[in-house]
């Protein structure tokens, strides 16, 4: 039997929304005791705060709270006695509940391909954030245990790919929706990379370090190779917040094209819909 610890790392783990209730007060008899947790779906349960009403109203409201946009925190109280009948039947138990739903969004995915310089700057700063953070480059010793020392600590969900050999096939294993950020050391990868990405419809936003000029190079390349206008215009560059910095400098790069992704998510989180990625 799965516990409400196990069905929170699996709903990660699927890229699926749900919302963890928790019991945080009980005044006089209840069915359980504070502290008393289940994870909610939109299809299923798992754990249980008592059953009866108390929890079939827990169920109710948490899928409600899955189908709103941003869902936030929010607590109710319940009265556990047969004078206060709700829609789901009385319990008798005498006591008052107090209840805490607590949304577990779909973390966002971003996809380094090239840790080099900047590639590896702005790990560090994503690795201090609840996500998923794939680091993806055809340089493997830029993956190695020493490399990777910094992230040592990370928050995020780091995952290594050092592929030697056609870095793009790790394009079709991201999850749904991953943030793709194309910065390699060789000019022919990053247009592997961007032609491979351009074909698949499950990823998110594309970005390509460089300049104006370079994006004019891909994009005239992208065209010649039978892509059409709204496929290559999935391809943002150059990346980053605009006005934040102009410096060249790859910690200054990396900051601006974090602040950019953290903004992007925050947009994304606001209208997540009710069934994740």
């Amino acid at each position: 039997m799965s516990t409400w610890w196990q069905a929170v790392a699996d709903l990660r783990a699927r890229r699926e929304a749900g919302v963890l209730v928790t019991v945080t007060d009980v005044r006089g008899h209840a069915p359980r005791d504070a502290g008393a947790k289940m994870v909610v779906t939109a299809t299923t349960t798992t754990g249980s705060i008592g059953g009866g009403n108390l929890e079939a109203e827990a169920v109710r409201r948490a899928r409600a709270l899955l189908g709103t946009d941003g869902p936030r925190p929010e607590t109710f109280e319940s009265h556990l006695s047969d004078k206060a009948p709700l829609q789901h039947g009385v319990q008798c138990c005498g006591g008052e509940v107090s209840v805490l739903l607590e949304p577990l969004p779909v973390v966002p995915s971003v996809a380094i391909f090239g840790v080099g310089h900047v590639g590896l700057e702005l790990a560090r700063i994503l690795a201090r954030h609840d996500l998923d953070l794939h680091l993806v480059d055809s340089r493997t010793e830029h993956l190695d245990a020493a490399a990777m020392a910094p992230l040592a600590d990370a928050v995020a969900n780091v995952q290594v790919h050092p592929v030697p050999v056609l870095p793009e096939l790790v394009l079709a294993e991201l999850p749904r929706g991953t943030h793709v950020l194309v910065m390699t050391h060789d000019h022919a990868e990053d247009v592997a990379l961007c032609d491979a990405a351009i074909r698949l419809d499950h990823l998110g936003p594309i970005g390509l370090i460089g300049s104006s000029a370079k994006g004019a190079r891909f994009r005239a390349q992208l065209l010649a190779d039978g892509h059409d206008e709204s496929a290559v215009a999935r391809i943002t560059l150059p990346i980053g917040m605009p006005g934040v910095t102009t410096s060249k400098e790859p910690a200054s790069i990396a900051v601006s094209v974090a602040a950019a992704l953290l903004a992007a998510f925050e947009r994304e989180g606001a209208r997540q819909g009710r069934h994740g990625a």
